[in-house]
This record gives structure tokens, C-alpha cells and sequence, in this order.
């Protein structure tokens, strides 16, 4: 896929993630990015709305410029965003790139990963700032959930937004990659929303709406004496039954 193709399909994804009757995000919340290059991607610029949001909106950086900040022990916001703005690949690029632009930079970098988008929906929301966030995502509820967004998350405690958030992420992700042996699918912040992390644009916008539906699922189930978990067999078979994989791979916008 060339620039110009990964940025169309970058803007048409932001703009339904920002689609208010999803309500994934509100205002200015919510960023987004694709994998251009090896060298660089692309970055919704601070400030900037996923609604209606359009190509000049997202900034290309250096990959190499952006991850360089992972391995400073401290860095001042000052500098971080002295540091992001040197990293555009246009010295003259007048938009300032995401605060969490780092952060993108790190999940691009998981094998196989194109594109990514943070959202803030309603319906996760109202689970994460719970305080039994954890206890009530500890485990997997239907097959649809699992098809579309994997044996489980990834559950970050709060952590403040920027370069800090950027390195817990980063490092729980890799985590995960060694123990799964694949990338997370998507990654659940306390008090702060969801990313969902995909090959392609349609398995992003899955993996989303998927989330949004486990929410809903799981906040009726209280009604009902609370959710009945699957167990770690039962996870295990339905995530690598020949007919799911199958399905997984349509589902994600991958060639069957």
C-alpha cells in the first residue's frame, strides 16, 4: 500500500470513528494513525476532531525520531513536544503531531500492525472508570468477542497520558507478544479509554464497535447475578477452531 492509499483509508476510518451516533468520542478526543513506510506514519495532529477530520490533519513523522523517546529514563513536556515536532518528516510542518504520537509509533511497530485508533466510547468507559474495572473485564463473554478482538486485552492502570502512558503501553504489549505470540488486539487504560490495534482499517472499526458491545453486554449481565466467564479451555478452542480462523481473517479485512 502506498502513502497516498494508506491516508485515504486512514481519513475514512478516522471519520467513522468519529461518527457521533457511535459515540466513540466527542469534541476534540480520540487520535489515530496507519503505518505509511517503514520510515514514517501518519498521526492525527493535537487538536484536530475525527469527525469530518480530513487529510491535512495528520502529520507524518519518523518512526526512528519518535521511538528514541522510549528509551529517555525522563523527558519534560517541553521536551517531548520539542521532540515530536522535530520528528515530522517535513521540517516546515506548522501542525503539532499527537500527544500520545509515541505511543502509536510503538504499537505500529508490533509485527503485522498498520493502523491504530484511540477512542473514548461511552459504553468502555463506563467500565473503566469503575473501580471493579478489572474484575469485571477478567474474562471473555461470547464468540464474536473473541473472534474479533482476540483471547484478551490488554488492561493498563491509569497512567498520565503522553510519554508516560507511551512506555507502560509499549512494555505490556510486548508482553503480551511473547506470551500470545501475536500482537494484543486491543488495550483497555483505566479512567482513560480504548485502542484497538489492526492489519487494516475494517479490523480496527471491528475491533471498536466489538468493545463497545462487550461493554453493553457485560453492564446487563449485573442484572442478571454478573457475567458467566468462559473458561481458559474454552477461549483456547474457540480461538483456534479452523471455521473461526476463517472468520477471523473476513472479519479483519483480510483475504480469505
Amino acid at each position: 500500500m502506498n502513502k497516498a492509499d494508506a491516508l485515504a483509508k486512514l481519513v475514512e476510518m478516522s471519520r467513522e470513528l468519529g461518527e457521533p451516533s457511535n459515540d466513540y468520542v466527542i469534541l476534540g478526543e480520540g487520535n489515530t494513525s496507519a503505518r505509511l513506510g517503514e520510515e514514517t506514519f501518519a498521526v492525527k495532529a493535537s487538536g484536530t476532531t475525527l469527525r469530518g477530520i480530513q487529510p491535512e490533519h495528520f502529520v507524518e513523522v519518523r518512526f526512528d525520531a519518535v521511538l528514541e523517546l522510549l528509551g529517555r529514563e525522563s523527558a519534560t513536556d517541553e521536551e517531548v513536544k520539542d521532540a515530536l515536532q522535530a520528528a515530522c518528516a517535513d521540517p516546515a510542518e506548522k501542525l503539532r503531531p499527537s500527544v500520545e504520537t509515541v505511543l502509536h509509533a510503538s504499537l505500529l511497530s508490533l509485527p503485522g500492525i498498520n493502523f491504530i485508533g484511540h477512542t473514548h466510547p461511552t459504553a468502555v468507559n463506563m467500565i473503566l472508570c469503575s473501580r471493579n474495572w478489572k474484575e469485571v473485564l477478567g474474562g471473555r463473554i461470547f464468540p464474536d468477542e473473541i473472534v474479533s478482538c482476540g483471547v484478551a486485552p490488554v488492561l493498563v492502570d491509569y497512567t498520565d497520558p503522553g510519554l508516560p502512558l507511551a512506555k507502560v503501553v509499549h512494555q505490556k504489549a510486548r508482553e503480551f507478544l511473547d506470551a500470545a505470540g501475536e500482537p494484543p488486539k486491543a488495550v483497555l487504560m483505566q479512567n482513560h479509554g480504548l485502542i484497538a490495534i489492526g492489519q487494516t482499517p475494517v479490523e480496527v472499526l471491528g475491533i471498536t464497535a466489538m468493545w463497545v458491545k462487550t461493554a453493553r453486554v457485560l453492564r446487563g449481565t449485573y442484572a442478571f447475578g454478573g457475567p458467566q466467564f468462559f473458561s481458559e479451555q474454552e477461549v483456547a478452542r474457540i480461538s483456534s477452531r479452523p471455521d473461526e480462523l476463517y472468520r477471523m481473517k473476513l472479519i479483519r479485512g483480510l483475504a480469505g
